[in-house]
């Protein structure tokens, strides 16, 4: 009998034990908050909005408030962020503090200070702050590892909601590599963590209090999905920032399609994984290693290409002057060559023209001499004017286009307010379309 209890306990205990391996509980969101609530901070803007002064705006503000519109006029807006050490860099996106005339930072403990902005990068919509604060307030944040994130896996937004300081919203994964096509280097984090106005900038942290994620946006329309910056990706921008104060990129010099499964047949490949090449820019990285047109990329660095949003991304990240293997399949056999990725060139305009651009929404390519429109943002005064992504920009307000100080020129013609006077090639059609210009 007592060989019996003895028996009966021992298989009690191992089934507990196994209840608890196989229960699903929640974790403590208190302790992530407790832990990571003092590495995050509030980030309030201000800038200037000029007002039109024509005699039109002019009666009706008249007839609404007794007086001539003032000139310009202060908007505030505010974001979040997170401490990347303890010299004072902050992290936040660029979207917070475009175009700002001044920017002010609160920590957790209440303090409040200036803020410089040490660089950003609109291509993934990141910005370096940094402030002038004592060492002991500042508690830098831990960076995690995005790459091992799983779909599933509990996150929790932090940041300052319609300010709301430090609201904790908490979500899972619910996908990765998500691509919206707003930025050039579209990568993101898709959550069902509560993300609103204000959030941005703010970290997305995994269970143990690691930031692998940031906060940038949401659709208006949906419930309940946001998005967020890997951390992977933010860390070579903010490092690159620290350092020189700008983000430089490889170029490899090709463009290409996903490999369908109707022209993975045709080329006798059995799965329908990879990039398929579809031209190859002349004098570039990609045409001197040997690769040409038809080829179909596999594998970049030592990674499969299972899509060819992939490429763009992991050619940024490698820094110019790298030699990388490529794998290929050309004609049904696997070739290795071998690139030296070369800088990505800007078009080399000028900081103002760059801050027009960001602010029509327009992203500019230049393509065998000519300036093609490689990317137009949702809702952006482009966008909303009819500009189109691979238009041909013939002339900007009446100035043929045909270098970077031609387009510097073009714009400097803009006034506050006014409008931009596109003419672009479409389809062998030339068009004119009147963007307008909210800059100050």
């Amino acid at each position: 009998m007592k060989r019996l209890w003895i028996f009966l306990s021992i298989v009690l205990i191992f089934t507990a034990v196994q209840a608890k391996d196989k229960c699903i509980c929640l974790p403590d969101f208190s302790l992530v908050a407790e832990r990571v609530n003092p590495s995050v901070v509030n980030v309030f803007t201000t800038r200037i909005v000029r007002l039109p002064q024509n005699d039109v705006f002019s009666f009706f503000f008249s007839q609404l408030y007794g007086r001539r519109p003032p000139k310009e006029l202060k908007k505030r807006s505010l974001g979040s962020g997170f401490i990347l050490d303890k010299k004072g860099f902050i992290a936040t996106n660029y979207h917070v503090v475009k175009a700002a005339s001044e920017i002010k930072v609160k920590l957790y403990n209440g303090s409040v200070y200036e803020a410089q902005v040490i660089g950003y990068d609109p291509g993934t919509d990141l910005a370096l702050l940094k402030i002038n604060a004592p060492k002991s307030q500042l508690k830098p944040a831990v960076l995690g590892d995005s790459d091992k994130l799983k779909i599933g896996e509990w996150v929790l937004a932090i940041g300052n909601p319609f300010g709301l300081s430090y609201t904790v919203t908490a979500g899972i994964v619910s996908a990765k590599g998500r691509i919206l096509g707003e930025k050039a280097y579209d990568q993101f984090i898709q959550t069902d963590a509560s993300i609103n106005p204000g959030n941005s900038g703010g970290p997305l942290v995994n269970i143990k209090g690691e930031v692998v994620g940031i906060n940038t946006a949401i659709i208006a329309k949906a419930q309940g999905i946001g998005f967020a910056i890997p951390i992977n990706m933010a860390k070579n921008v903010f490092s690159q920032l620290i350092k020189t104060g700008k983000v430089v990129r490889g170029w490899f010099g090709v463009e290409a399609i996903n490999l369908t499964s109707n022209l993975a047949k045709k080329l006798g490949i059995s799965e329908p994984k990879g990039a398929y090449v579809t031209s190859v820019v002349k004098g570039s990285p990609a045409e001197k290693a040997g690769i040409k047109r038809g080829d179909v990329i596999i594998r970049f660095n030592g990674k499969e290409v299972k899509k060819t949003s992939d490429l763009p991304l992991w050619v940024a990240e490698t820094a110019p002057g790298t030699k990388v293997p490529v794998e290929i399949i050309r004609n049904g056999k696997v070739i290795k060559v071998y690139v030296v990725l070369e800088e990505l060139k800007e078009l080399g305009v000028s900081e103002r023209t760059k801050r027009i651009l960001s602010i029509l929404g327009i992203k500019l390519d230049k393509k065998d001499g000519k300036f093609v429109i490689s990317q137009v943002a949702p809702r952006s005064p482009a966008f909303e004017s009819g500009i189109q992504k691979q238009d041909i920009i013939l002339e900007i307000n009446r100035v043929k286009i045909k270098d970077a100080s031609s387009i510097d020129r073009a714009f400097s013609r803009v006034r506050p307010g006014g409008f931009v006077l596109f003419k672009v090639l479409r389809n062998r059609r030339k068009l004119y379309i009147a963007v307008q210009a909210p800059i100050r």
